[in-house]
């Protein structure tokens, strides 16, 4: 089962899903590595991506999961998935997707982002953020996770959550 580390800008998803790949021994992947250059260029200018700009991304995001589940990895992505169509064009490729949302104060989201270099979104783009996160559904696989928290345990929080939804491998008697 692939895992999609999700949230607004300044969350902590690359960090975190980075940290759970290596607890899980999986393959950590950066959705911002899959945005064509069109994105980044927009998002640089401080332009909000629009749905038809994600779409083809959120594919690809799907794919690049699949693709390690049938190399035989466990995936770890850390991507925005705002809201639910894009979880929901996520899962349409990698149906098996469990979901872990960091969770956090505008005002520590805000703290972080200023505080960041090097990075193509800029704080601006929080607000756009925030108001178009929709949280993951009681329907949806996955968990909630506060970013307050130290990285480590907001990992090892993820991480028993995943395990816990992990379905039982069957066994046949011989």
């Amino acid at each position: 089962m692939a895992i999609v580390v999700m949230g607004v800008s300044g969350a902590g998803k690359s960090t975190i899903a980075a940290a759970i790949a290596r607890e899980i021994g999986g393959i950590f992947l950066d959705a911002d590595d899959l945005h064509p250059p069109a994105n980044v260029a927009k998002m640089t200018a401080g332009i909000p991506l629009t749905d038809e700009d994600r779409m083809p991304w959120l594919v690809l995001c799907g794919e690049a999961l699949v693709h390690e589940l049938e190399r035989g990895g466990v995936p770890v992505l850390a991507c925005s998935a705002l809201r639910r169509r894009y979880r929901d064009a996520i899962r349409a490729v990698a149906p098996d997707t469990y979901f872990v949302e960091l969770d956090g104060s505008p005002e520590l989201l805000a703290a972080r982002v200023s505080g960041r270099e090097g990075h193509f979104m800029p704080p601006a783009l929080l607000t756009s953020q925030l108001q178009t996160l929709e949280s993951l559904g009681s329907d949806e696989s996955g968990v909630v996770v506060d970013v307050a928290l130290d990285p480590s345990q907001i990992a090892e929080a993820a991480v028993a959550a995943w395990r816990r939804s992990v379905p039982e491998p069957a066994y046949t008697e011989e």
